[in-house]
C-alpha cells in the first residue's frame, strides 16, 4: 500500500469505528507512548538490556506499525500530506546532506 492509501485507510477506521480522532496534543502523547514501547523492545533485542518476565513475545514490527498508526493520525488532522512531505524531505536531506556522511571521518 502506498503512504496515501495508509492515511486514506486510517481515515476511514476513524471515522467509522474510532468515532473521532483524538486531539492533537492526545495524539502526540500517544506517539511518545509507542516511541516508548518500541524503544523497549530495541533496548532489549539490540541493546544491553534483558528481558523482563513475560516481555520476550514483544513484537517489534506491530510496536513500528503502532508509531505509524498515530504518525498518519496526526498527518491526517493536520492536513498534511505524508507522501509530499517524505517528498520534500528526502529534497531537503539530499541537498543539504548530499556529503555530510560520506565526508564524516568517524563513520569509516
Amino acid at each position: 500500500m502506498t503512504i496515501q492509501e495508509a492515511q486514506k485507510i486510517i481515515d476511514n477506521w476513524i471515522k467509522e469505528k474510532g468515532v473521532r480522532y483524538f486531539n492533537e496534543l492526545t495524539n502526540t502523547t500517544i506517539l511518545m507512548e509507542e516511541v516508548g514501547e518500541l524503544a523497549r523492545i530495541v533496548s532489549r533485542k539490540y541493546g544491553e538490556q534483558s528481558f523482563k518476565e513475560g516481555e520476550k513475545d514483544l513484537d517489534l514490527a506491530d510496536e513500528i506499525a503502532d508509531v505509524m498508526w498515530v504518525l498518519i493520525c496526526i498527518a491526517n488532522q493536520t492536513g498534511v500530506d505524508l507522501t509530499e512531505a517524505l517528498k520534500k524531505n528526502i529534497d531537503k536531506k539530499n541537498s543539504r546532506d548530499s556529503r555530510r556522511h560520506l565526508d564524516n571521518k568517524k563513520l569509516r
